[in-house]
């Protein structure tokens, strides 16, 4: 197994070869985001910091030594962003860097269909064509409807487990920043106070969360806004940052979501007790 990391993160610490990554600082790279429809393109600040290599370098390396032939090998990352960007139809790469930021966004008569939909007769099509989304689609529904992929509370689990990215802890970039490690404290379960009271538990004591996967022990924080049944496991804190040593993702399923086996999110059941030595 080979890790190409910036951090030596779990995934990292399985393997047998870890490459040292570049990060955004000593890249150029172009970014888009979640929630809005700007491109941007980032040039590197600094240089690469002892070994590392950017995504970029370390496939071209391997094409290279592989024998491949492709257009990538003749270009930095610079070039080839501009080439995306020139193929996409858009801007240069020097006029979006020098901008700030392009916004992508459709006028609103395609937002809004006013001219048709996308499928060939231009009408909306009520019932998905599954089978040409993925293998895995016997289980869905014909037409639109609730489908419950999830692990369903119950009274050996009564609480909905929901492993929402933190503020400072968006991915392995900021899991290893000092500044971003003390603003977030420590691995936390958000839990209404109500909750609190029904289990026992106490704003800032230990507890564990568990289910048929496994158990994980962390300190509670009474929060009020969110629902009762509810409780909030801000991730990612790295498995060794747990007082036992076990990750949230002890906890959450690995199982295919249908048609084409994507990731499921925000859908585990789990108990939640006061921490006792016994309990895990």
């Amino acid at each position: 197994l080979c890790v190409h990391e910036q951090f030596l993160t779990d995934t990292a610490r399985f393997a047998d070869i870890v490459l040292p990554a570049t990060t955004f600082l000593e890249h150029d790279d172009l970014y888009t985001s979640y929630g809005h429809t700007f491109l941007q393109v980032g040039r590197a600040v600094i240089p690469p910091v002892g070994e590392s290599r950017s995504n970029h370098d370390v496939v071209n390396a391997l094409l290279h030594r592989l024998g491949g032939d492709h257009a990538s090998l003749a270009v930095d990352a610079w070039t080839m962003i501009d080439q995306v960007l020139a193929a996409s139809g858009l801007p240069s790469a020097a006029t979006v860097h020098a901008r700030g930021w392009l916004d992508c966004a459709r006028s609103f008569a395609e937002q809004h269909f006013l001219d048709g939909f996308p499928q060939a007769d231009g009408r909306f099509h009520f019932a998905p064509d599954w089978a040409s989304l993925g293998p895995d689609h016997a289980s869905l529904p014909a037409l639109p409807d609730h489908v419950p992929l999830i692990d369903a509370a119950d009274s050996e689990y009564p609480f909905r487990l929901i492993t929402a990215p933190a503020r400072h802890f968006l991915n392995s970039t900021f899991t290893e920043s000092p500044v971003s490690r003390r603003n977030q404290g420590r691995p936390t379960v958000l839990i209404h106070p109500e909750d609190c009271a029904a289990t026992g538990i106490v704003d800032g004591a230990m507890v564990c969360l568990g289910n048929r996967r496994g158990v994980v022990t962390l300190h509670a924080r009474a929060f009020a806004g969110l629902p009762r049944g509810v409780v909030v496991v801000e991730s990612v804190w790295p498995a060794c940052d747990f007082p036992d040593g076990s990750g949230i993702n002890v906890l959450t399923s690995a199982d295919p979501v249908p048609p084409a086996g994507g990731a499921a999110f925000h859908d585990t059941a789990v108990w939640v007790r006061p921490y006792m030595k016994e309990s895990s």
